[in-house]
């Protein structure tokens, strides 16, 4: 019993390893970067981020382009810039995972687009070498879809998708569009609300037109009265990014009107455990988001130029979670429940903060220091599978006792359900304690088949401490 359940163990643990370091290029989320960088910091420090996941994501391309803020310049220099300082630390990156490009084949995806505002860039004429790419990855044989991470204008993309529709049979073009995913950081040209409606069908995650305090991509940055806002305040920035983390900490400036403000437009993307990007609806590092048509009578005008007007069919965009935070606990069971519960849209970006910015700053460490010196991400098991089927009212286990962590660290657990996410709205609470590696509940009665899905998060005790998570999903079926 002892052999056999060794190699249980062994197993489990191995295929989490191999799927934790896998590198191949099918299981990448593949991305073209729209930035309009120069017309505000963030996006270089975006830029800055993103490099530390690049042997995560398949980056295809990025575009320099306009936007609002930005309306008749690019800037694809600024673009070289971070690949620059990138390029220094490249090889220490590998010492940690595999899988970062070199600096050189980078440098190859800087591509320009139209230095015009919005819709004077869209047309007959119009094509650009930003524009020609996207048709170009469109068009390799490739059936894995194609992120366009849009932190500027997205003219770009507009001219792609006129050109599409006037070159290409109906088929082909409806082949094109339908692997394209857009999330872009609000409204920021007038090319916008032009590809919504004329393209209807394209997958497309926006909280449309240009007031962005009413933006889920705003909890990245916004100061939350009730909790902890330190992981976004200039102190810990200069701290764990811009000093003493080499070339490519000190390429990333200060804040100016917001931290990283188009870095959710590609968190979703990392692998983690749970982000799901095809999923919008179930929640993520980059957020959650529901299919309707927002309100247009609520929009308000941002003071940008961008034109407003109402959806003519449903987006990914705007919902809300409720959401009580876990603190510790100085005695006794490690964590416990805040006092304190948030109920909004952006809360479904700013629970998963702290997460996400130590998983940042945990990277410029790999920067300099060699794997040893530094802190890497747990590695999460389940000892069943992510998704099960159980009948109301009966009792069903959840346990990660095979999670490891490549540093030795000790590990702290933490299972809780994500009503929002599926179909059975009503917290499913647990059975006892919810800090340990085996969890118990009970299925709730239920008319009609629904989804729960339960998060696991594992997190190590480094320096700073990494989680990564599991997501099951329990089908919960009538009696």
């Amino acid at each position: 019993m002892r052999i056999t359940f060794f190699l249980i163990f062994f197993f489990l643990t191995a295929n989490a390893l191999t799927s934790q370091n896998n590198t191949s290029q099918d299981n990448k989320d593949r991305v073209i970067i729209l930035t309009d960088i120069e017309a505000d910091p963030d996006d270089t420090q975006s830029l800055v981020r993103l490099f530390l996941y690049a042997n995560q994501i398949d980056i295809k391309g990025i575009v320099a382009t306009t936007s609002c803020w930005l309306t008749s310049r690019i800037h694809p220099e600024s673009i070289q810039k971070v690949i620059d300082a990138y390029s220094e630390i490249q090889p220490n990156l590998l010492k940690h995972e595999a899988g970062f490009p070199e600096a050189g084949t980078l440098s190859m995806l800087i591509k320009e687009g139209l230095p015009l505002y919005g819709m004077k860039g869209v047309g007959v004429g119009m094509d650009s070498e930003g524009s020609d790419w996207i048709i170009k990855i469109l068009e390799e044989d490739d059936d894995r879809p194609l992120w366009i991470s849009t932190w500027g204008g997205v003219n770009t993309l507009a001219q792609a998708l006129y050109k599409i529709r006037k070159t290409k049979s109906e088929n082909e073009a409806k082949k094109l569009i339908s692997k394209i995913r857009v999330y872009t950081i609000s409204d920021q040209d007038d090319s916008g609300i032009w590809i919504r409606n004329n393209f209807p069908d394209l997958f497309y995650i926006v909280s449309p037109g240009d007031d962005y305090g009413s933006a889920t991509w705003t909890g990245i940055n916004a100061f939350v009265k009730g909790i902890d806002n330190f992981t976004i305040s200039n102190t810990w920035i200069a701290k764990n990014i811009q000093q003493d983390h080499g070339p490519l900490g000190a390429a990333y400036p200060d804040v100016a009107w917001g931290v990283e403000g188009d870095t959710p437009a590609f968190l979703s993307l990392i692998p983690n455990g749970l982000n799901v990007s095809e999923r919008p609806e179930w929640g993520g590092w980059g957020g959650r988001y529901e299919m309707s048509i927002p309100d247009f009578t609520k929009m308000k005008k941002g003071g940008s130029i961008v034109t407003l007007a109402p959806e003519t069919r449903p987006i990914w965009t705007n919902t809300t979670d409720s959401h009580t935070p876990y603190i510790p606990n100085k005695y006794g069971r490690s964590v416990k429940k805040d006092t304190v519960s948030f109920t909004n849209d952006k809360v479904t970006l700013w629970r998963w903060r702290d997460d996400f910015q130590n998983d940042f700053a945990s990277r410029m460490d790999w920067c300099l220091m060699s794997y040893e010196d530094a802190n890497h991400p747990p590695v999460p098991v389940l000892s069943h599978s992510d998704e099960i089927t159980v009948e109301s009212g009966a009792d069903f286990t959840l346990d990660a006792f095979g999670s490891t962590d490549p540093d030795g660290d000790n590990l702290s657990f933490l299972w809780f359900n994500y009503p929002e996410a599926g179909s059975y709205k009503k917290e499913i609470k647990v059975n006892g304690a919810e800090n340990v590696h085996i969890v118990y509940y009970t299925a709730p009665e239920v008319v009609k088949k629904e989804t729960a899905h339960f998060i696991l998060k594992v997190t190590d005790k480094g320096e700073p401490q990494l989680s990564r998570y599991k997501r099951v999903i329990v089908t919960i079926t009538p009696k």
